[in-house]
């Protein structure tokens, strides 16, 4: 993994290069047709090299996204807030992310703690600050904001209370087709909301039961999915205007490259001082043309995006291109059965 090199920012931010990099996807259908469920695992120590190997994932596009992020929060500072009674909260999340960073990735971050006096360094993006722990004026920004534009992903901070978590922080910069600008505040029921079929089958009310139980020390983590034309991490309702159409321009000749599906490997924290849960939300795109040289992969999810029900394809935005897609993918699908699990042959 080389992620000094990468100057472009931006750009494309697909699992390319090599079969081992593909491979490396959370690919996150176990089954040949979609089905909503809770889907939340333990949050361990995964194979060397896979985005489960630590529990924080820095990959070759480390410096481009958070060159992306610095632009997205120039542009619009109002992707990162943080209502005030979540400073510990803040506090806690910095220290987790630092520790975690440090220790899965020693040759580019160091962490070095004497008591409250903190020393951090940053060796991709030549960062070097020493900083007095709980106290924000030693800091650039405030605690979520400062490690948030140093690690890839976006996290947002859920507040415990009246037996319910409200989103009260966040930083958020590469979401798909939410705001935080908008749910700032709502509970967890209210900001999902809208979401079709889930509702009816309980999946909030047993998700939302598992998570007011998370214990400290034992994360917890989950995938999901929709699709994204271009290799585009921002695709929030503020920028529709630069994307919405993108929808539009996928043809029978350019579905390969155009359309990539997009996974978010979701980890869930409970968190030590503050007693918040910490959710942080990592994108990973791959264009369909890399998807099929996974033949399993292919054949799994053409059969997954056919048998979408109406109303999840309405919602995750698939229906413009979605018939488009699956029409192409048909060509690598054989028929033949699918081993289980989602991992390759």
């Amino acid at each position: 993994m080389n992620i000094f090199n990468r100057e472009t920012f931006r750009g494309d931010f697909t699992f390319r290069n090599s079969p081992a990099a593909i491979r490396r996807f959370p690919f996150p259908f176990h089954e040949d047709k979609y089905m909503y469920s809770v889907n939340i695992e333990p949050h361990l120590p995964g194979p060397a090299g896979s985005v489960y190997e630590h529990p924080i994932d820095i990959d070759e596009h480390y410096v481009s996204e958070m060159r992306d992020r610095a632009l997205v929060l120039a542009e619009d500072p109002k992707r990162c807030q943080s209502l005030p009674h979540m400073i510990t909260a803040e506090w806690d999340m910095l220290e987790l992310l630092m520790t975690s960073m440090a220790e899965g990735y020693p040759e580019l971050f160091t962490l070095n703690r004497d008591g409250d006096k903190w020393h951090w360094i940053n060796r991709p993006l030549n960062i070097e600050d020493r900083f007095i722990f709980g106290d924000a004026t030693t800091l650039p920004y405030g605690p979520m904001e400062y490690i948030g534009r140093q690690c890839q992903g976006d996290f947002s901070l859920q507040d415990h209370r009246e037996n319910n978590l409200w989103m009260d922080a966040g930083i958020i910069t590469t979401q798909a087709d939410w705001s935080l600008d908008f749910d700032v505040g709502m509970n967890f029921t209210e900001w999902h909301g809208p979401v079709p079929l889930a509702h009816q089958a309980r999946v909030f009310e047993r998700a939302l039961k598992f998570l007011l139980n998370l214990q400290l020390g034992q994360p917890a983590r989950r995938l999901n999915w929709t699709m994204t034309i271009n290799s585009r991490l921002d695709t929030s309702p503020e920028n529709y205007h630069k994307w919405g159409t993108d929808r539009m321009t996928v043809t029978p000749e350019n579905v390969g490259d155009k359309v990539h599906l997009r996974v978010e490997l979701q980890g869930l924290w409970r968190l030590p001082r503050s007693n918040a849960v910490l959710f942080s939300i990592r994108c990973y795109l791959i264009k369909m043309s890399e998807l099929v040289t996974v033949p399993k992969w292919a054949r799994r999810f053409h059969r997954v995006l056919k048998t979408l029900p109406p109303e999840l394809a309405d919602y995750k935005g698939l229906t413009r291109y979605r018939d488009t897609t699956v029409e192409w993918l048909s060509q690598y699908d054989d028929g033949a059965p699918t081993s289980p699990g989602c991992g390759p042959e």
